[in-house]
């Protein structure tokens, strides 16, 4: 087994010597949450996919424009977790760099710009940027 919830980001991830990776661990990355191993360990694998499948509908019936995922993977937080400018001109992070979320990306057509999504149980984040993640703007915070 590569990992808790059978995926294989362990191995893919760059940051595994630091971590340990998921199962030695016990699903605590960097100190931190990972989604699918807390819903493995909660709910069981058949449970998790139940889970993820209900957040992929939930976040498809949100109906932003030009959004519709079929599948989430699993992103580290330090990588997903940019700097959105706020109203009063400073910036702002809202994920923690040590979790594990559920995510995606996803190209809006005829633009240079993306749609970044991530999630656990606690909230929907829908975010729009330029490549590398430049110039994120949020497009929706839902608490879940």
């Amino acid at each position: 087994m590569l990992s808790i919830c059978g995926k294989d980001c362990c191995e893919k991830c760059s940051r595994k010597e630091s971590c340990g990776g998921c199962i030695k661990v016990k699903g605590h990355p960097f100190g931190g949450q990972c989604v699918a191993a807390n819903w493995v360990q909660n709910f069981g694998r058949e449970g998790m996919e139940e889970r993820k499948q209900a957040l992929i509908q939930e976040i498809n019936a949100m109906s932003i424009p030009d959004l519709r995922i079929t599948d989430l993977n699993l992103l580290n937080g330090f990588y997903v977790n940019l700097e959105y400018p706020l109203p009063n001109g400073q910036t702002a992070k809202f994920l923690r760099d040590e979790n594990i979320y559920w995510g995606n990306q996803i190209e809006r057509p005829d633009s240079e710009r993306c749609y970044g999504l991530v999630a656990d149980d606690d909230f929907v984040l829908v975010c729009e940027y330029g490549c590398n993640g430049t110039d994120p703007q949020i497009v929706l915070y839902k608490k879940r």
